[in-house]
């Protein structure tokens, strides 16, 4: 069992940056992937970013590639994902999650086993 917890949301205007981090339990979560997802009013959950184990892999939606970066810092047990030039289309609940699947790359999501609670990200116009 691993608790995840998700902060640095906020409101913002279009074209501004915020920094997501997500804090983990324990130290096995260097042993995990981990994706940040988000869900907006209306929206079904979608995958935003992902970064792997050890390796460091990361692969973004479409939407917000060259945007935003994710990021790990295993000796602190962390996860960011700095969002930089967001757009009103970027206003939704973003959620880390965590998972150790070794046969597939990327993970799907029903592989994420551990998730966080999400925090609100508002981009205004």
């Amino acid at each position: 069992q691993m608790l995840l917890v998700e902060s640095g949301g906020g409101l913002v205007q279009a074209g501004g940056s915020l920094r997501l981090s997500c804090a983990a339990s324990r130290r096995t979560f260097s042993d995990h992937n981990v994706g940040w997802f988000r869900q907006a009013p209306g929206k079904e959950r979608e995958l935003v970013a992902v970064i792997s184990r050890r390796s460091g892999s990361t692969l973004y939606a479409d939407s917000v590639k060259g945007r935003f970066t994710i990021s790990r810092d295993n000796a602190k047990n962390m996860v960011y994902l700095q969002m930089n030039s967001l757009k009103p289309e970027d206003t939704a609940v973003y959620y880390c999650a965590a998972n150790r699947t070794a046969s597939r790359w990327p993970p799907r999501t029903y592989d994420y086993t551990y998730w966080g609670q999400g925090t609100q990200v508002t981009v205004s116009s």
